[in-house]
This record gives structure tokens, sequence and C-alpha cells, in this order.
């Protein structure tokens, strides 16, 4: 059974804060599904992705190619997964169900706290998730570093 992790983006913006998730992801062997809610946004961090330092590459491709199930992070708006990730990383309040996250390894919720209505749109998911039984943590970088505020 997995986790879900919420990370509450203050001090870096998602740009910077996706590529270390997913960099930890990876050292952990796991295959990613970064799920985003807009196609042009999914684009946007694909090229912010592909800009990254060249000490950092991480493969990535984006859903609907001809090697979706090859790719070890594949940015989508769909729900399915097709690239076997055992990890999925939402953004931009993208939804995320319970049996997803008793399903997978683990589930990342990335959320910008300069925008009231993301802060709440997390809230949400972190109560309809708790009340399902999900085991969750909330990470705060409030303070210049990450620490974990609360779990479940």
């Amino acid at each position: 059974m997995g986790a879900v992790y919420f990370y509450h983006l203050t001090q870096q913006p998602l740009e910077r804060t996706l590529p270390v998730l997913l960099d930890k992801a990876r050292q952990a062997g796991w295959r990613i599904a970064v799920r985003g809610t807009d196609p042009a946004r999914m684009d946007w961090l694909d090229e912010k992705l592909w800009l990254g330092a060249e000490d950092g590459f991480l493969p990535h491709g984006r859903a609907g190619g001809p090697h979706d199930a090859e790719q070890p992070i594949l940015l989508t708006t769909d729900a399915e997964t097709t690239n076997g990730a055992v990890c999925v990383m939402a953004v931009d309040g993208a939804p995320v169900e319970a049996d997803e996250v008793s399903a997978l390894e683990r589930v990342c919720i990335l959320f910008d706290g300069t925008d009231e209505r993301a802060v709440q749109h997390a809230r949400g998911q972190w109560k309809a998730l708790t009340d399902a039984g999900c085991t969750a943590q909330y990470w705060s970088e409030e303070s210049g570093r990450w620490e974990k505020k609360a779990e479940a």
C-alpha cells in the first residue's frame, strides 16, 4: 500500500521543485507519471525539464507518442498511466483517487502555496484521501527547507 505526500510550494516554484522530486524517485528506481490538467502547461513543463542542468538530465516524454511505455517519466493529463508508473506526481490540481494511492508506491501532490485556490483544493484532496484511509504526509518549505508538518 502506497502513501500520498503533499508538497506545499512556498519558496521554490514548480519548475525547480519537480526536477528534485523526479530525481529522487528515479534514484529509487521508480517510473513516474507527472499528471497535470492542461496540455499547454504540460508542454511548458516538458520544455523546462529539457532545459534543466546537463548533470541533472531527466529522461522523459509527453504522453501520446509512440514510445510512451518506455518513458521513465511521462508527462500526461490522463489518469491512465501507460509507462508502468509506480509513482504519480500530480500538479496544478490534477485528480488523485484513493485506489491509486493504494496501488502505487507513492503519489505526490505538489501545489502552489501562493495560490489560495490551489491551497484549498489540496486541503480538499487531503481530507478526501485521508478519510478514505490513505496514509498521507504534508511537507512544507516555509522555513526555507522541507519539513514534515503533518501525518495521517
